[in-house]
Formats: structure tokens, sequence, C-alpha cells
């Protein structure tokens, strides 16, 4: 499983922007909600890991979590992972919500 770190506006907007469905996971690393998330998350791309994913963390990274939230249309949150195509996003979890079965399942639905 790898997951890529987006560390830059450039990588953002290209991963947002890709024809090719992937995940976008938003990470605190200062929220116990947010690595229990991330351990999910992790989990589903080790099962999995020809579905793209790329991560990004907020305290190091606030104003690409920002611009994400404006790209997307939608609230910041955190934890949040979206499955997305061509800067749409065809789903979208936060917290608790964030489950390996739930992407499963996100990617079957929207995304095979």
């Amino acid at each position: 499983m790898s997951s890529t770190a987006i560390t830059n506006e450039t990588a953002l907007r290209e991963w947002i922007s890709s024809d090719e469905p992937r995940w976008l996971f938003k990470h605190s690393n200062a929220c116990g909600i947010s690595t229990a998330a991330f351990d999910a998350y992790h989990e589903h791309l080790q099962v999995h890991p020809e579905q793209p994913s790329a991560h990004l963390v907020i305290q190091t990274h606030r104003p690409l979590s920002n611009l994400t939230a404006e790209i997307l249309g939608r609230v910041h949150q955190s934890p949040q992972l979206f499955l997305i195509r061509g800067g749409e996003v065809l789903w979208t979890a936060t917290h608790w919500s964030i489950s390996a079965a739930a992407m499963a399942s996100a990617w079957d639905a929207h995304a095979a």
C-alpha cells in the first residue's frame, strides 16, 4: 500500500483533477478519531493497493486543506475522506464513518 503525500498546490490540483478515480484523505495528526480513520484507510489500501490514494496532514498543510474544501465545495472536516474523479466528489465520509468496509463499498458503487 502506498499513499502519496500531498505537499503543494500543484500536486493537489493534479490529484483532484485526474480522470481516474482516487482517494484523498485529510488527516489530523493530533486527533484520536483521525488516527483511527487513518488506520482504516491503510487497512483498505493494504487489500486494494491498485487504488490510487493520497493524503495531506492538516497541521503542516492547512492552506492545502482549505483549498481542498474550496475546490471540492465541501466544508472542512478532519478526518475527511473523498473518493474523487475529474474534480467531482463521488463519495465522502468523515470521522467514524471512515472504515475499510465503507471504502470498499464506495469504490464498488462509484468507481469500479
